[in-house]
């Protein structure tokens, strides 16, 4: 069983809502487990009144608000030659094995396929992520021990 497949066993039970579930071959055993709440689910009925009608109050227009100077942070968009690298799952990111090992990637790095350049690490387990491309690290998009969302754009890939 390779990286991958515990990673869709894993999404498998958090979407599928078992407290657990245990695979067992002659290689190995896992066993994937979720908390479950003791209490039980309570069940909330809303009532909602008859809404009045509107009461209509003249108003002086405000006046335009100031304009800041600096403008807001963009969200990173990837240029049209360039290939991002998300995140396969929920965890903590991380750029190298250790605080004292070097990094996995940097920018400016080769890379290709197979290539490991991070770790996300997931309900204890670090997991690998390997790249999925051949190119060069254009830029890294996450900061180091960050939390890291499903989907998540890590980095951008200039292919070769």
């Amino acid at each position: 069983m390779d990286i991958r497949e515990i990673q869709d066993l894993i999404k498998f039970v958090a979407k599928s809502g078992v407290s657990e579930v245990s695979l067992e071959t002659d290689d190995f055993k896992l066993t994937v487990k979720t908390e479950s709440n003791s209490k039980p689910k309570e069940n909330i009925v809303y009532q909602v009144a008859a809404e009045p009608a509107p009461i209509v109050i003249p108003t002086v227009p405000a006046a335009p608000a100031p304009v800041s100077a600096a403008p807001a942070a963009p969200a990173p968009v990837a240029a049209s030659n360039t290939v991002t690298i998300k995140s396969p799952m929920i965890g903590t990111f991380y750029r190298s094995s250790g605080p004292d090992k070097p990094l996995f990637v940097n920018v400016g790095d080769e890379v290709s396929p197979g290539k490991v350049i991070c770790i996300i690490e997931a309900m204890k387990l670090f997991n690998e992520i390997e790249c999925d491309v051949k190119g060069k690290i254009v830029k890294v998009l996450v900061d180091d021990a960050t939390p890291v969302e499903y989907d998540q754009p890590l980095f951008l890939v200039e292919p070769a």
